[in-house]
């Protein structure tokens, strides 16, 4: 160390000596910036930055090494071989660009400390050469204990640098840790070297380099060098401005919705967490309104999604526009919005969400069409309404369905009596919507007899769920459910296919028939859905039949119509269901013709001593032998209602008394429904 430190301090020229410390520092600066965007470049990209970071450190090496070399008093004539001086360059680029290479794109991180005695190596090697290219005038004597602590003293620090940069492990202070160690690598090698060195000067025979020459070549070189690592810098900025840009635009095209501009969902949970996590240390409330535009689908369905569209930036900016201090709109999706504002009183969160009503209310004029649409608004507060923000969301959107399911014409706070009956059935509704995706609802059969031969004519299927918690679920509770979420044509896809499936397997040539909906009726494909169950199940199209009721014709009666004429077109039976309540239009029996009515289960429950129940049956059953059409009576529970029916000429019978509804069939036809 003694001898190191005096070769550093008589034998150079101090100022000179500084100078390679700061290029070298400078560039080893550059070299870690580039490693770092080369880490995460594709192949392609990583090439590019493999061979800039080989011009970089190349040049860091071969300055330093020149600019000490200058410093360096030889007190002998001195000359420098061009050829040598510009091949130590070549070698220290070309090992260079092998050791970041693989350092880059090794697999393991082991492949970093390899890289980096590669460029160890290269240090050495570029070293050495240099050196072959300064002639000395003089007999030049190696230490090679020196030769040899330099050379490991340079692969072992560089290798430490390149692996401390290629680690995933974290690493405090990696980038000035790994600066400093590709320093030491080069100067520790270079100066360790020099101390290995002997001159014993000769007499001249040539003119050596004077003094201002060294200076003016190594300002030369210094400049050169200097030249070559700011490319290097300023192109590692570069890509890093690049990056950061880009990673600014997607991280505001993932927090921002794209149509509107406004914040999207994950951007209000985040602002949602803050809001809160503020207001609870300093007591503030946080008021969030969920909003749900009216009449929405309307534009789409007259004017077009371009239209809908339009609407939807429209009312974000007014939204916008229409914010405050403290105070934040986010679309989260469709036509439903949300809005936060932190406060103290009461009072100013119904202000702050009668001027969103405000805004929400006002008419849009655009060139081709203007439009009213309104919202539906819920109110929570925290913590009043809620301690948490899933909580506060939650709330919010059930206070915003009961302000929709009321028409309330004023946005409506959280109200938990009110709001919590609203929950309980978005709790059932996913419930059974699970129940069906795991094939956990049943489907029993109830028999349909002749009522003059008792003669099985047919079953008809009742849907059963029984909750796992809350016991037997009846159809009357759930089926509205289904309808209002969403999912009533999944559900009654599910009893069709059930029904079909188990009427196939049944030894006898039982009917089977499904009640359908007023939904499942407006739906297009419902013909081409039966058409596949009976081909999936081999239940033969004569044995199905489906129920429904007349308010399922009435709300679209041509395309009603035109639906059934398809399904009876592929052999399918269409019974009239619930006769004698709602419309019980004569004109719908004659512009279809079904192949069977069924009398409510009120008349039924007015046969026995009443009149005016027994002329009406009367005036049923004659209108049906009039249109040949038969005439089945449900809910007959006694056995004075079945001898009514009899007497009458009924042509079939359905309730308790004939049969219970059960999982297992006797025999005979048999019938499906949803209800």
């Amino acid at each position: 160390m003694i001898r190191l430190a005096m070769c550093i301090a008589v034998e150079h020229d101090p100022w000179l000596v500084a100078l390679a410390v700061l290029v070298c520092g400078v560039g080893a600066f550059s070299i870690v910036q580039m490693f770092e965007r080369a880490r995460g470049a594709a192949r392609g990209q990583g090439l590019a930055w493999a061979f800039l970071i080989s011009v970089a450190a190349s040049a860091t090496i071969w300055c330093t090494h020149f600019v000490a070399m200058l410093a360096f008093e030889a007190k002998a004539p001195v000359t420098l071989d061009p050829v040598l001086t510009i091949a130590s360059l070549m070698v220290a680029m070309v090992g260079c660009f092998m050791g970041f290479a693989v350092a880059a794109w090794g697999r393991h991180e082991a492949y970093g400390a390899v890289g980096g005695a590669l460029f160890g190596a290269a240090i050495a090697a570029m070293h050495f050469t240099g050196m072959t290219a300064y002639r000395v005038d003089g007999i030049v004597e190696w230490d090679m204990v020196y030769v040899v602590t330099a050379i490991v003293m340079g692969i072992v620090l560089s290798s430490v640098a390149v692996a401390t940069l290629r680690t995933r492990r974290t690493v405090r202070h990696r980038v000035p840790v790994a600066t400093a160690l590709i320093v030491l690598a080069i100067a520790s090698l270079h100066f360790l070297s020099m101390t290995a060195m002997r001159i014993t000067p000769m007499a001249l025979d040539a003119t050596p380099l004077r003094p201002s020459e060294f200076n003016a070549l190594a300002l030369a070189t210094v400049l050169v060098g200097a030249i070559v690592i700011a490319a290097g810098v300023f192109a590692a900025m570069l890509d890093r401005q690049t990056r950061s840009d880009a990673m600014r635009e997607l991280t505001r095209m993932a927090m921002n919705d794209s149509l509107t501009g406004l914040p999207n969902r994950v951007a209000f949970r985040e602002e949602l967490g803050r809001q809160i996590a503020i207001a609870s240390t300093s007591g503030e409330r946080v008021g969030l309104c969920a909003i749900d535009l009216d009449r929405f689908k309307e534009v789409n369905d007259v004017h077009g999604h371009k239209a809908g569209d339009a609407v939807l930036v429209r009312i974000a900016q007014r939204l916008r526009g229409a914010l405050g201090e403290q105070e934040f709109v986010a679309r989260l999706g469709g036509d439903e919005f949300v809005a936060l504002t932190r406060f103290t009183d009461r009072a100013q969160i119904h202000a702050f969400a009668a001027r969103l009503d405000a805004e929400l209310k006002a008419p849009l004029a655009f060139e081709e069409f203007e439009a009213r649409l309104g919202a539906s608004i819920g109110i929570a507060v925290y913590p009043d309404d809620a301690i948490s923000a899933d909580m506060l969301a939650n709330n919010a959107d059930l206070a915003m369905y009961r302000a929709k399911a009321d028409a309330a014409p004023v946005p409506v706070p959280y109200d938990s009596a009110l709001d919590e009956a609203i929950r309980d059935q978005r709790e059932l509704a996913a419930d059974l919507r699970r129940a069906i995706d795991r094939n956990e609802l049943d489907v029993h059969y109830q028999v349909q007899t002749s009522v003059n031969t008792g003669e099985v004519t047919g079953y008809e299927a009742l849907l059963r769920w029984t909750h796992p918690l809350r016991g037997p679920i009846p159809p009357v509770t759930f089926i509205p459910i289904a309808e209002s979420n969403g999912f009533i044509l999944t559900l009654g896809e599910w009893v069709l296919r059930r029904a079909c499936a188990d009427a196939a397997g049944w030894t006898h040539g039982a009917k089977v028939a499904v009640n359908v909906s007023p939904l499942q009726l407006s739906h297009a494909d419902l013909p081409r859905l039966f058409h596949q169950i009976l081909l999936d199940t081999g239940l033969p199209p004569r044995r199905l039949e489906i129920e429904l009721t007349e308010t399922a014709i009435i709300a679209d009666r041509e395309r009603a119509l035109h639906v059934l004429r398809q399904i009876k077109a592929l052999g399918i039976g269409v019974a009239l269901d619930d006769f004698g309540t709602g419309y019980s239009s004569l004109e719908t029996l004659r512009a279809f013709p079904f192949d069977k009515i069924k009398l409510d289960r009120f008349f039924a429950a007015e046969l026995e001593g009443n009149i005016q129940s027994t002329a009406i049956l009367r005036a049923v059953l004659a209108l049906g032998k009039s249109l040949s059409i038969p005439i089945l009576a449900e809910g007959i529970e006694t056995r004075e209602q079945l001898d009514v029916l009899r007497r009458e000429g009924c042509d079939e019978a359905q309730g308790f008394l004939i049969g219970r509804p059960g999982r297992d069939v006797a025999g005979g036809g048999a019938a499906a429904a949803v209800a």
